[in-house]
């Protein structure tokens, strides 16, 4: 629980930054897309996961080629994520993630794009099944059975931008969640996330 409201203090702090400065709500929405997708490893634990990316700094390289001006854009996005998963053949795999960290994307000429996501600030909840605790001669049944588990991530992922749309783009990212003391030990889990990102921007 205290690693749990570390995590949302951080992330807090991390939000208060990124819109010190700006002058209105809708240069903030302006640099912010949301997304929903897929997330799962295709075989016993599947999922929903929703997030959103903040444009936090960017820079555009031009570059004059014989066919014309090619521009190549770098940009770092702050990113937030919260999903839930579970095995629906037998509904034992239960588990709601949510982790906060830095996108680093490229995205070429031809819109396709290439990022690294790191997220330090990570967790993870599982829950049981239905479960029994004796306590002496006492039978009880233990509320929210399951625990939590301090879950950094990192990802790589590719995708496509659409430009001047509200779907403006989808990505196809494979994940790697470290879920630490597991057993006394850390528990590396691996997930595909595919979905589409959505803007707010007012159109002009």
């Amino acid at each position: 629980m205290k690693k749990y409201s570390i995590i949302f203090l951080l992330t807090y702090a991390i939000n208060s930054q990124a819109q010190q400065g700006r002058i209105d709500s809708s240069s903030f929405l302006d640099k912010t897309e949301f997304k929903v997708g897929y997330y799962g490893n295709l075989l016993w634990d599947n999922g929903l996961n929703l997030g959103a990316e903040y444009a936090w700094k960017e820079k555009k390289k031009v570059k004059e080629t014989k066919k014309g001006q090619k521009t190549i854009t770098h940009q770092f996005l702050v990113n937030g994520n919260l999903g839930y998963s579970t095995n629906f053949a037998n509904k034992t795999d239960n588990g709601l993630h949510t982790y906060y960290g830095l996108i680093w994307r490229r995205t070429s000429p031809k819109r396709w794009q290439f990022q690294v996501e790191l997220n330090p600030l990570g967790y993870y909840r599982s829950f049981l099944p239905e479960t029994f605790k004796v306590d002496g001669g006492d039978v009880s049944k233990v509320r929210l059975p399951g625990r939590g588990y301090y879950t950094p991530t990192i990802a790589f992922g590719i995708g496509r931008l659409r430009n001047g749309k509200r779907r403006s783009g989808w990505y196809l990212n494979f994940n790697c969640a470290f879920r630490t003391n597991y057993n006394a030990g850390v528990l590396p889990t691996y997930s595909i996330q595919y979905g589409h990102r959505f803007n707010f921007k007012k159109k002009k």
